[in-house]
């Protein structure tokens, strides 16, 4: 089963290949997703990588967190559940 992770406190230079590199050496990956701001695309700063097994994603977390990645020292932890997106309530009157 595939184990989402957190990576944080990535440098705004930071790209999905470096990320794709940095967490191969742990085991095979599923996906890597930079977050990027929607309307600048630039970088927010954080990114989800998805490893194919709980060991690899378990060794990945004990080998990259606080490591330096781009003069930066990148946080790496599970990832927490999404949470369910509700509509905005903008312009709605509230009754």
């Amino acid at each position: 089963m595939a184990k989402n992770l957190y990576v944080g406190n990535l440098s705004y230079d930071t790209t999905e290949d470096t990320l794709r590199t940095l967490f191969a050496e742990y085991g095979e990956i599923e996906s890597v997703r930079l977050i990027s701001d929607r309307y600048t695309g630039r970088s927010k700063g954080f990114a989800f990588v998805e490893m194919s097994t709980e060991e690899a994603a378990q060794e990945a977390i004990s080998g990259l967190n606080g490591k330096q990645v781009d003069n930066r020292e990148i946080k790496v932890d599970n990832a927490k559940p999404q949470r369910e997106r509700r509509g905005s309530d903008r312009g709605r009157p509230r009754w």
